[in-house]
């Protein structure tokens, strides 16, 4: 809970200071990422793609991964070690129904350790490749920007983050479904994006957004997880909540970086979605998406494809569906080109709802 005593911490001096009549110093609660890194992981021994890694750690170092048990791999993020903290989002990329999960993270010396693991619709360990990022922010952030997570580890808020620095809260509702409530975040309408991911070491868990309530004082998510199949699943799990700031953290932001909200997974498209703040780009340009073959859905960033860079992605909806990538998107010619998020139910490609983030590290 360290995080959150720091949060609360900040905005007692803040206050305190503005009631005394004295200006906040500058550099006090500033929107800075403790940590951050993301990489695309397609080995299980060494480094992975160095073009989709980046993180900030000092010049000269590189992830690195090593095989942990069946469909377990162990990510290390260099130079960027918390004693406790951050978050982490995976997405598989596979041409099946395939998803991963973070299963725990920690430090080691001075690096971060995330172990993941993978498993086919069923249950089945496998390895394939992913998707991985890690962030750790503090400080607060000018409205109508937002940024926040939580951690949730089975059984209560293990450490949180909220850019209005408020108090998230999470309240379990039945069986594999919460309530996440991010006060202070809030807009009037549909605006930003989530990402959600299972973290459990024991047993196969997913876990998705499945509902979201914006109004102007918070944001109201509901998460849902399932187990192997389609059965509801206590589990642990990460959200985060962005609002014209890139899914590394709430500090000042790489310049290309993207999100949308395929919310109507129907049309054939190219749509652009709406409204349009579940659509941004931070050059200013209409990112689109449309069909690829049921389930499937081409996903295009314009103007923000700068390598190095990370995608993920999270299933929209109450059901059991899951969503990933087919294969490691594409960067070239200024563009990010996902091709395609596939969205699965009980192993079969099915049109779903789901939440795409981009981000370059430039």
């Amino acid at each position: 809970m360290r995080p959150l005593r720091n949060v609360l911490t900040r905005l007692l001096v803040m206050l305190a200071l503005v009631a005394a009549g004295l200006a906040v110093p500058a550099g006090a609660g500033a929107a800075v990422p403790d940590r951050w890194g993301f990489a695309f992981v397609d080995t299980t021994a060494g480094i992975p793609d160095p073009a989709r890694q980046a993180g900030s750690w000092p010049p000269g170092f590189s992830v690195q991964v090593s095989p942990g048990g069946v469909g377990e791999v162990l990510v290390k993020f260099p130079q960027i070690a918390l004693s406790t903290g951050g978050v982490v989002h995976v997405t598989a990329a596979a041409a099946a129904p395939i998803w991963c999960q973070a299963e725990k993270w920690w430090a080691a010396g001075a690096d971060e350790i995330v172990a993941v693991r993978c498993h086919k619709y069923g249950g089945v360990p496998t390895f394939t490749p992913f998707s991985i990022v890690f962030s750790s922010s503090s400080g607060p952030l000018p409205a109508p920007k937002a940024f926040g997570y939580v951690f949730w580890d089975g059984s209560a808020v293990a450490w949180q983050y909220n850019s209005a620095l408020a108090v998230n809260t999470v309240t379990p509702t039945s069986t594999g479904v919460w309530t996440v409530l991010l006060p202070g975040l809030g807009s009037s309408t549909y605006a930003g994006n989530i990402q959600v991911t299972a973290v459990n070491s024991s047993v196969p868990a997913r876990c998705k957004a499945a509902a979201w309530s914006p109004s102007p004082g918070a944001q109201k998510i509901q998460v849902r997880c399932h187990d192997a199949t389609a059965t509801p699943l206590d589990t642990g799990w990460t959200l985060t909540y962005q609002r014209e700031r890139a899914i590394t953290g709430a500090a000042i932001p790489p310049k290309n970086f993207a999100y949308t909200f395929d919310n109507t997974p129907a049309n054939p498209g190219p749509y652009a979605p709406v409204p349009p703040g579940v659509n941004y780009n931070s050059q200013s340009g209409v990112n689109t998406v449309q069909t690829a073959g049921t389930g499937e859905r081409l996903v295009l960033f314009p103007s923000v494809g700068v390598l190095p860079d990370d995608v993920q992605v999270t299933a929209y909806g109450p059901g059991p569906e899951f969503c990933t990538l087919l294969t490691r998107w594409g960067t070239s010619g200024g563009a990010a080109v996902v091709r395609d998020v596939a969205c699965w139910k009980a192993g079969v490609l099915v049109d779903q709802p789901s939440m795409v983030t981009y981000t370059s590290s430039l």
